[in-house]
């Protein structure tokens, strides 16, 4: 039987929300072993002067628990 844990995180990119999801997982990945999934649970924005200046995710991880 395998134990399954959820967190929470959140990323940024000036690029756009799937290179934001890659970092964040890039990132979780180096301390969290086991990541089995993500789920992108918000996608927001910052605009500055009417432009997309970042884009952010909200991200929902499972990793399993050894």
């Amino acid at each position: 039987m395998s134990v399954v844990k959820v967190i929470e995180i959140m990323a940024s990119s000036k690029k756009s929300w799937e290179d934001a999801t890659a970092i964040g997982i890039a990132r979780a990945s180096k301390t969290l072993k086991n990541v089995r999934s993500a789920w992108v649970q918000d996608q927001s924005v910052v605009v500055e002067k009417g432009k997309v200046k970042e884009y952010r995710v909200t991200l929902k991880l499972s990793f399993e628990l050894v």
